[in-house]
Parts: C-alpha cells; structure tokens; sequence
C-alpha cells in the first residue's frame, strides 16, 4: 500500500487517539505539488525538444513559491508542539505520587494501569512518525518536482530549530518509558525470556525487546544495551525506521548521569553539562547564560531550552545499578563541594571581603 493510502488512513483511523493533535496535510500539499507548474511541462514538454524534460535547474512557480513552506512550517510547529505536550503529560502521569497520579487521570483523562499507557506512548510514537514520514516525502516531491534543493534546505532549517520529530529528547523519554513500564510489568524477566544481567564496567548489560508488532506500530524491537563497549537506546518505528540514542557522554565518556539533552537535541551528563558552561550544578543547567554554547555543535543559546530525561535516567539506574551507585557517590562529594563554596563565597561577599 503506498504512503498516502495509509497516512489517510491513519489520520482517519487513529487521528482521534489524540484529541486536539494536528497532523501534517499530506494529501493537500501532494496535490498542490501536482499542480505545479514544472510538474505540467515535465508532462507536456514543447514537441520537436526532447531535451526539455531534463531537469535544467530551478524555475518560478506561482503555485508554490511564497505560500508552500510557510504553511508546511506552520503545519509541523502545530505538530511538535502537540507531541511535546502530549509527550510531556503521560511522563509527568507515570511519575507523580499516587494523589497527584488520580488528579491527572481525572485532567487528561489518562489510564492507570501499565498496558494503557504503554498504548498512549506507542499512539505518540506513531503519531511523530507518521508525520516526519510524510514531511520527508513532501521536501522529497517538492525537490523532484522543482529539481532544487529547497527541501533539503528546509529540512536543515528544521534541524536549526529543533523541530525535527525524529530527532526530538522526547521520543527518547517516550521510549525509556516504554522499557521502565515494560520493566516494571514483568519483573527481572519478561515474559520474553530476557534477563537482566550484570556484567562490564558500566554495569549492567540488558535488553528489553518489545512485542513483534506489525506495521504501522511503533517502538517494535525495543531494546537498550548498557556494556562495556557503547551504551545505545534502539528501536523500530513505522515503516521499519530504525531510531537509535547514544547514550554515552561525549564529554566524561562514560554512560548517562542525571542526562539532559540541551536544545540542539545532543546528550550529557548533568555535571558534564554544567561544567561546559562554566556553571556550578547546583544552580543547573538553565542558569547558563544566552551565550553559552553545546560542547558538540557549538550552537548557542541551547542550554536555556534543556531537557531534563527523568525517564532515560531511572532507566540506566535500573540498568546499571552498580555503575549508577557509585557515580551517585562520586556527584554527591562534588555537590557537596560546591554547596561549601557557594556559600562561603556568598558570606565573603556579605561581610566586604
């Protein structure tokens, strides 16, 4: 079945799974497209000149030049505004103290068992990929059509703005999520047969395969591997996307700590993070300054729009327990440190010294 068949079904079908959630207009936008007016001289080329159905370079549509991405934006801010807050509910539901849990329930209208919110959480995870599928076909037609790089200019101009579904800190929540309600449902061994182990310096060595779902269910081969070599977050999304998280420090090297994912989408470490930006860890990460920048992609002002991974974090601590130990004492020495600082400068300060 091709793409668009199946993203109108989708949209017919499951669109209502989450209420008030925009989707991307696949179908209008590929009929705008069809309209073009390259796309009509691709069809109807002058007779007697064969060589003007060769693509000779970008031409002026009225069609689609001036309203097309402004309108393809507006679509996907629509889109990831819906996912991070949708995203951002059911994490704060599967958190919260029993009390504050049944409010929620009540608010969101939430399940409170461990299978409704795992289907919440894999609706979420179809409904980013459902959408980024048909973003990419769309700058994907547009470039054909226009033989231009428009769309590929556009989709970096999404990656600049954090707008990209695929690569967003909350698709890496939603599915630690997956994994620690998977986990908390059928113990130190699934129902799959598979255990957790402890084994290499980081710990512990696991994996946590979910269901062999068919298409268009996401978060299929669900799995993290926490070893000696790389720690990594994987699984399958629609269409057999694969979606992989390194979870590695690229600053310390070492597994995830209390991670943090800065606006440019990259990892760290809390501690890490914090002392990039020449920061104490007891103020966080957000206390940075507008000119701090990543220590990856040296883009600033990400720090202001950080990301706290509450659920990749009690995944890696369930993970690895002996590795998460005794980092837990090694950052607790440090705060404490830093506390005894902070305020001896601050009596300094009080007595003119």
């Amino acid at each position: 079945m091709k793409f668009g068949k199946r993203y109108t079904e989708y949209v017919e079908k499951e669109g209502h799974l989450l209420k008030g959630c925009s989707c991307v207009e696949f179908k209008r936008h590929k009929k705008t497209l069809k309209h073009c007016v390259r796309q009509e001289l691709l069809k109807a080329p002058p007779a007697g000149d064969p060589s003007s159905v060769a693509c000779n370079g970008p031409i002026a549509c009225p069609v689609c030049d001036g309203n097309f991405f402004p309108n393809l934006l507006k679509e996907i801010s629509a889109v990831v505004g819906c996912f991070k807050s949708c995203a951002q509910q059911l994490l704060e539901f599967h958190l919260s103290p029993k009390f504050q849990r049944m409010l929620l329930r009540m608010r969101h209208n939430f399940g409170g068992d461990h299978d409704t919110m795992i289907h919440q959480g894999r609706n979420l995870v179809n409904y980013a990929s459902m959408n980024a599928m048909a973003i990419r076909k769309i700058l994907k037609k547009y470039d054909k059509v226009h033989c231009s790089i428009a769309g590929q200019a556009f989709k970096t101009r999404l990656q600049s703005m954090h707008a990209e579904l695929l690569q967003s800190p909350w698709l890496i929540e939603l599915t630690a999520l997956y994994i620690n309600l998977k986990d908390e449902k059928d113990g130190e061994k699934g129902e799959n047969g598979l255990k957790v182990k402890k084994d290499g310096k980081n710990g512990e060595s696991s994996a946590c395969s979910g269901e062999n779902l068919s298409s268009p269910e996401g978060l299929a081969h669900c799995s993290c591997e926490c070893g000696d070599s790389k720690a990594t977050l994987q699984s399958t999304l629609v269409d057999s996307q694969a979606f992989e998280a390194d979870l590695t420090c690229s600053i310390c090297l070492e597994t995830l700590f209390d991670p943090v994912a800065l606006g440019c989408g990259h990892l760290f470490c809390n501690t890490c993070a914090c002392s990039a930006a020449s920061i104490p860890t007891i103020q966080g990460v957000k206390s940075a300054t507008k000119e701090a920048k990543c220590p990856l992609c040296r883009q600033p002002g990400v720090y202001l729009s950080a990301v706290f991974l509450t659920e990749l974090n009690l995944m890696i601590r369930n993970r690895c327990m002996d590795y998460w130990d005794e980092r837990l004492k090694k950052e607790r020495v440090e705060r404490v440190q830093q506390v005894k600082e902070h305020w001896e400068n601050q009596m300094k300060m009080v007595l003119g010294m």
